[in-house]
């Protein structure tokens, strides 16, 4: 029987171990370790709350061209923001963290060094809130198909930890290997945004026993394929929210 490969990596051994790009491609993600230091998360940290001010000033979901913030209201806590889409259009100490030369190391051996961004977000799970991102895969918003070709081996997106993320303050879930299963073109499960949608994937047919909770430290990177099934728990802590950076790449061909 094969030996199970490692999720987590270190950054600093990249280079010495390479199995971490074989983990991706087998599991669907990996998780990297200690790309950012303390440091360097102070000031995304403080940008993360300046959005969430901002968002919470507006009585709704708010846009601007691309620039998107996502309002909610919890039953349970009242408004809060789910998420933000393209900050970095004007911010940036957040710009800086997409283009760092880091990613692009960490791209290149996944997608080559010829790439685009599609994706870049910032992702908010409030102390208490019923609000969550149910199981899904990234797939389901490549349209149109035509546009997204090879997208198995063409596409990557990041995940940074802002701060510990545990199933706790509702730490992404992942179902590893769900990504050779093909684009399995199933409704969407997650129902409600209020809804994990567990059992709408398990009432599909889809097999959950092996999901796991994506624990990272302040500072590790979360990498998962457009194949990949994925989505929130729930923020059961009084206190600690759970902060996100995501940003998705895909071959510029």
């Amino acid at each position: 029987m094969a030996e199970k490969l490692p999720s987590h990596y270190a950054f600093a051994d990249l280079d010495r171990d390479p199995r971490w790009i074989q983990s991706y491609w087998e599991q669907g993600y990996v998780i990297l370790t200690g790309v950012f230091s303390a440091a360097e998360l102070a000031p995304i940290a403080a940008r993360f709350d300046r959005w969430y001010a901002e968002g919470m000033r507006h009585p709704g979901t708010f846009r601007h061209q691309n620039k998107v913030i996502w309002l909610e209201l919890d039953e349970s806590v009242g408004k809060v923001v789910r998420g933000m889409q393209w900050p970095s259009y004007e911010d940036e100490v957040l710009d800086a963290v997409r283009t760092d030369a880091r990613m692009q190391r960490i791209l290149q051996p996944l997608i080559g060094g010829d790439v685009k961004q599609i994706i870049n977000q910032l992702h908010w799970k409030t102390p208490g809130s019923k609000i969550t991102w149910g199981l899904h895969r990234d797939v389901r918003s490549r349209t149109p198909r035509e546009a997204f070709r090879e997208l198995a081996t063409s596409y990557v997106q990041t995940g940074l930890a802002v701060e510990r993320h545990w199933a706790g303050n509702g730490a992404m879930k992942i179902l590893p290997g769900s990504n050779r299963q093909g684009r399995m073109d199933l409704a969407d499960h997650g129902g409600k945004r209020t809804d994990t949608g567990e059992a709408g994937w398990q009432a599909a047919g889809v097999n959950l026993d092996a999901m796991v909770d994506v624990a990272m430290a302040p500072g590790d990177l979360a990498l998962w394929g457009p194949f990949t099934l994925h989505g929130g728990g729930l923020n059961t802590t009084p206190d600690s929210f759970r902060r996100l950076y995501i940003n998705g790449y895909v071959k510029a061909a």
